[in-house]
């Protein structure tokens, strides 16, 4: 049986909750379902809780700078939440960026900022 992380969509964006760690395998999985759930509903936004990610490193952080990506080619934005202190230094301290990735500290701040980029964009 394969794990699946799952994806659900809230008000026109798709919101998703990582709670276990996720292996490569599990990373690329969600990058394809993930670009699937877009294609299939339309939605304008994706936001991303990490907060149960105790690390983050350079192949996770890559995948989420290509759903970031993907995302934008498919006419959404993505907001990442939840990212732990530890998890921020990691990524800084690898020299990685999630360039064109907006972060915030809770879904709530997410789904708002996500609201703002999306009314302007209209």
């Amino acid at each position: 049986m394969t794990r699946r992380i799952p994806i659900l969509e809230i008000d026109g964006a798709l919101l998703v909750t990582v709670q276990v760690d996720l292996d490569d395998h599990l990373a690329v999985q969600l990058e394809e379902d993930l670009g699937d759930a877009l294609a299939r509903s339309g939605a304008r936004g994706i936001v991303i809780d990490i907060s149960g990610l105790e690390l983050v490193d350079t192949f996770l952080s890559r995948i989420l700078a290509q759903i970031a990506s993907m995302s934008r080619v498919l006419g959404a934005e993505s907001v990442l939440v939840g990212m732990r202190p530890a998890v921020a230094m990691t990524l800084v301290e690898l020299g990685m960026t999630l360039d064109g990735v907006a972060t915030a500290l809770d879904i709530d701040r997410g789904l708002g900022i996500l609201r703002t980029r999306l009314e302007r964009s209209t």
